[in-house]
């Protein structure tokens, strides 16, 4: 919405404007979850694993000695927006858009996309705000690889951290150790191209024999 609300004053939020959340996975106390809606805001949740050992040589020796270092700028704020726009400018076929809507349809628990799976591991799944969130992290990294369009495999390598947030697990799932990751692994597996909506009428499939 670009602007906050404390009472009854408003203010107009810098552009640009995001927001970074760390989680504990392990220690809860004295923190409290998001709710879905506020989760559903987020546009990925990424998995911090512990450094290398080359990378964990270089922070002991970072933060043991007394170099003084300062935070350098490498972007202005309008060059961020440019990229933003540059981002959303890059090309998508109606082809992966119906992919993505299949893979995002298919987390939805008793919907006529579902597979078996789903429902019995899902209490709850992505909204359209999660297709939007995989359009746009896929076409970000097309641009990262300087590739002109976004490609499957685009969608595909971004699908686990814009999704993994936005799937409830049951407790089905849950006692026979399944994980969101596992949940999209499967959904990627048994989505395949050749099945989307797009890819029925004929068109694409000429396209894709050539």
């Amino acid at each position: 919405e670009k602007n906050i609300s404390a009472g009854t004053k408003h203010y107009q939020l810098p552009r640009p404007f995001f927001v970074l959340a760390t989680q504990n996975p392990i220690e809860q106390e004295g923190t409290y979850p998001l709710p879905e809606a506020q989760l559903d805001r987020f546009l990925m949740k990424i998995i911090v694993k512990y450094p290398t050992r080359d990378e964990e040589r270089q922070i002991y020796k970072a933060v043991t000695g007394d170099d003084q270092v300062e935070p350098e700028s490498t972007l202005t704020g309008e060059e961020v927006l440019e990229l933003q726009h540059l981002v959303r400018r890059v090309p998508i076929s109606d082809f992966l858009v119906d992919y993505t809507m299949d893979l995002i349809r298919a987390t939805r628990r008793d919907s006529d996309d579902a597979p078996d799976f789903v429902n019995r591991w899902v209490l709850w799944g992505a909204g359209p705000r999660g297709g939007q969130s995989l359009i746009l992290a896929a076409k970000a990294r097309a641009a990262l690889y300087g590739r002109p369009e976004v490609s499957v495999e685009d969608l595909q390598a971004v699908a686990k951290a814009v999704l993994r947030h936005r799937i409830v697990l049951s407790y089905n799932a849950e006692s026979e150790g399944q994980t969101p990751d596992t949940v999209i692994e499967k959904l990627i597996e048994e989505t395949p191209l050749q099945q989307t909506a797009a890819g029925k009428d004929g068109q694409y499939e000429r396209i894709l024999k050539s």
